[in-house]
């Protein structure tokens, strides 16, 4: 009885888990950039249930297999691109990219397919991930980070920031100063920053992140890269486009949204009924079956 309690208190958990990322989901629904996360559940390894002690002229015996309950056992960003929204903004940079990877067979370069959250197989039957191409800021630490935040300001001081306040760094690996305000500043989609007369005020630094599933989000739609710095090098210019006075929005489908937080609700209220159930049975067991 115990057992059964603890599995349903474990989908209880799990579902609450999911019902969290959902939120967050929703709750970014208008942040420029977002990238929605998803949950992937599994169940608790299988344990062997074996009879024993039946006595020396009966051996103990195999009864079957039980699951103990459910977790998330890890929660997967989805990469694919945001839908573009016309701004009219000169600070509005909409940084747009799908980089295609391919793979020789025989002599030929076959593209690899992936999926939504960037995952591919290559012919060796090996995971591979879709490069993403990110921002490139600097905190207030002056520790590098990468945002697909595409509303950007220029500050008191003249240098260029993320509307987080992050500051956006050049090809030089150095802020962006500008000095001037972004509505007289025309961005190429190449990323290079030119004045009213065709002059280089800069060039912004576009990150190639081969593996994102390295990085790791902080706070909404931004991210650090720890452990393998290799991963990260300047993007080709083939590989991204900057298109001024769009914004990219979040890739969360509302609806998709409100229905997978529906089905968790009522994942939870059916495991919450279930721990009820076994409630009652101890409480009847000990006041009613313990005064016999």
């Amino acid at each position: 009885m115990l057992r059964g309690m603890y599995t349903a208190a474990a989908g209880m958990i799990a579902h609450q888990r999911r019902h969290d990322l959902i939120t967050n989901n929703i709750a970014n629904l208008n942040t420029p950039g977002y990238k929605a996360q998803v949950g992937v559940m599994r169940s608790f390894p299988e344990m062997l249930i074996n009879l024993v002690n039946e006595g020396a002229d009966r051996p103990s015996r195999t009864i079957g297999t039980l699951n103990t309950g459910t977790m998330v056992e890890e929660v997967l960003p989805i990469w694919t691109q945001g839908p573009l929204r016309e701004t009219a903004n000169a600070s509005d940079l909409a940084l747009i990219s799908n980089i295609r990877v391919f793979e020789e067979v025989d002599g030929v370069p076959v593209e690899i397919r992936f999926d939504a959250s960037g995952r591919g197989v290559n012919q060796a039957g090996e995971t591979v991930y879709q490069p993403q191409a990110f921002y490139t800021v600097w905190n207030e630490a002056g520790e590098v980070r990468y945002t697909r935040n595409s509303q950007m300001v220029v500050d008191a001081e003249g240098l260029l920031r993320t509307t987080d306040g992050h500051r956006v760094l050049g090809q030089d690996g150095q802020p962006i100063a500008l000095g001037r305000s972004l509505d007289s500043v025309r961005v190429t989609p190449a990323g290079v920053l030119l004045d009213g007369q065709g002059e280089v005020l800069g060039s912004l630094l576009i990150t190639r992140i081969d593996n994102p599933y390295a990085l790791i989000r902080e706070g909404a739609g931004v991210y650090r890269l720890e452990g393998n710095e290799a991963a990260a090098a300047a993007a080709d210019p083939d590989d991204f486009e900057i298109r001024q006075g769009f914004v990219e929005r979040s890739n969360v489908d509302p609806a998709q949204s409100v229905t997978d937080l529906m089905v968790a609700l009522r994942a939870y209220e059916a495991n919450q009924r279930i721990v009820q159930y076994y409630d009652k049975s101890l409480e009847k067991a000990v006041n009613e079956v313990g005064r016999v």
